[in-house]
């Protein structure tokens, strides 16, 4: 039995992964900003099995909380082995681009609470010489687009925080994995519109939890991506600058 931290429990994709571990009787601690939805999810994963479901709200950019929220998680499920941080927004391009208070607040939501938040569980797990920390970044990421980019370079300073989270991590037996979906059929995308290159919530859950079983370090979600985004990343900028996708 794992006992598994989820943070931003109640966007899709975490449901649908707290889904799956709950079905294998894993005991969970959700942590989320919205308090009726959170109290939802919990119930239902207790009825599909887990072994136990505490949670508590958060806001991430709630800073002077995170301390406090992480001790009750380790209080209620007795220690921490997993965590899943999955919270995050679809920024408003346009918004940021003619406000920097916008353009902060998305980067203290997407990029800022997620490593604080990964600061501290780091360091719990290091002292300890083990456990998992999964994470969602993205396939923007990888290289930054006109139509999203201050999204895109929050992910990308996820990403690239957790690349060095691992290195240091590693001869300590503790787990970094970095999670790219591309595009995913949640209600954050209801707008747009969708095909083939869409993936639904449950099957990137689904990618999430093989992924922390088997110890990997980064996957893509679908596979696919990873050669999207790598002939992406070499395409010249002579081309790219060119393009509206």
């Amino acid at each position: 039995m794992k006992r598994i931290l989820i943070i931003g429990a109640t966007s899709a994709i975490a449901e649908a992964t707290a889904r799956i571990f709950a079905a294998r009787s894993d005991a969970l601690f959700l942590l989320a900003r919205d308090e009726t939805r959170l109290a939802q999810i919990a119930a239902d994963l207790t009825v599909r099995g887990a072994a136990r479901v505490g949670s508590t709200v958060l806001d991430v950019v709630d800073f002077d909380r995170h301390v406090d929220v992480i001790d009750q998680a380790e209080r209620d499920l007795g220690s921490i082995d997993t965590v899943l941080i999955a919270h995050g927004t679809l920024s408003d391009q346009a918004e940021c681009e003619g406000s920097v208070a916008s353009l902060r607040r998305e980067f203290d939501i997407n990029a800022v609470a997620t490593m604080a938040l990964i600061t501290l569980i780091a360091n719990r797990f290091e002292a300890r010489g083990q456990g998992c920390i999964a994470v969602i970044s993205s396939v923007a990421g990888d290289r930054g687009r006109a139509s999203n980019y201050v999204y895109a370079s929050a992910k990308a300073a996820v990403t690239t925080f957790l690349s060095g989270l691992r290195q240091r991590l590693y001869r300590r037996g503790v787990k970094v994995l970095t999670i790219k979906p591309g595009f995913v059929d949640t209600p954050m995308t209801r707008e747009f519109k969708k095909g083939a290159l869409w993936a639904s919530a449950p099957a990137v859950g689904s990618a999430i939890v093989a992924a922390i079983d088997r110890g990997r370090s980064e996957i893509y979600v679908p596979w696919f991506w990873r050669w999207v985004m790598l002939a992406i990343r070499q395409m010249p900028h002579a081309i790219f600058n060119r393009l509206r996708f």
